[in-house]
């Protein structure tokens, strides 16, 4: 993964210029975190958040429209979105600019020069998908971030599409949200593919971005928790299908 995404040079290229727009900031989170004090630490990565993806968007020239955002509960959330870019990251960030977010990402983004660094200062979890117990580790690791009240993000397919179509959610990928009662969050991202998935340039497109109803867990009995990942897939999938529609009629 990630000797393809830096042959992709244009993604580079913007990706690692727009990190030195957010250097401050990550030296006050880390400060915040060496400290304790978790409140201004989130509002650092936060701030932070919004800086780099704002200038990331602009500079590619993308037009992000979204809708839901207040759907989002306040406290810790799981959002669980579809995983068509690499942009993802940036248009969540960029979408939901009122609080922290971190991700559930593959163990190959922590090995990327700087970019590995940043993800992982936003309070990120780092899974080894060959692993099982590296991977159930690093779910206890997501629920202890979760129950501090920090917020995460997880594409529960596993890996981009790289295209329109969708791919399968994981089972047991909401175990992160079950486990301490966390809301769930349905995030529908449409056109992202189009942006950056090529060689070469990024390429300016229109993406459209869905945020649904949080699913409480609190209290969620253990066929419906089992069952969640399920529901969410369908929930997200059948709104993709309707805003490809819209965009192809545009």
């Amino acid at each position: 993964m990630a000797r393809h995404l830096l042959r992709n040079i244009g993604f580079g290229i913007f990706m690692y210029w727009d990190l030195r727009t957010i250097r401050g900031n990550q030296k006050m989170i880390r400060k915040y975190r060496a400290e304790g004090d978790l409140e201004a630490e989130r509002k650092e990565i936060c701030q932070a958040e919004t800086t780099w993806s704002r200038h990331l968007v602009e500079k590619v020239g993308v037009t992000i429209r979204f809708t839901g955002k207040e759907n989002i509960p306040e406290g810790p959330v799981l959002i669980v979105a579809n995983h068509q870019s690499y942009t993802d990251i940036a248009i969540l960030t960029y979408v939901i600019s009122d609080r922290q977010l971190g991700f559930v990402a593959k163990e190959d983004l922590h090995k990327l020069p700087l970019f590995g660094q940043w993800i992982a200062d936003v309070r990120s979890v780092f899974i080894k998908r060959d692993d099982a117990r590296a991977s159930l580790r690093a779910i206890e690791e997501g629920i202890g971030l979760l129950k501090q009240g920090f917020s995460l993000g997880i594409f529960p397919e596993g890996t981009r599409s790289k295209g329109p179509k969708m791919g399968e959610f994981k089972r047991g990928s909401l175990r992160l949200a079950t486990k301490p009662g966390i809301p769930v969050v349905p995030v529908t991202i449409c056109g992202s593919y189009k942006c950056f998935e090529g060689p070469g340039t990024p390429t300016a497109a229109t993406v459209d971005v869905f945020i649904h109803p949080a699913i409480e867990t609190a209290g969620m009995e253990k066929k419906e928790a089992a069952e969640l990942a399920g529901v969410v897939e369908k929930i997200v999938r059948d709104k993709l299908l309707e805003l490809q529609e819209k965009q192809e009629t545009e």
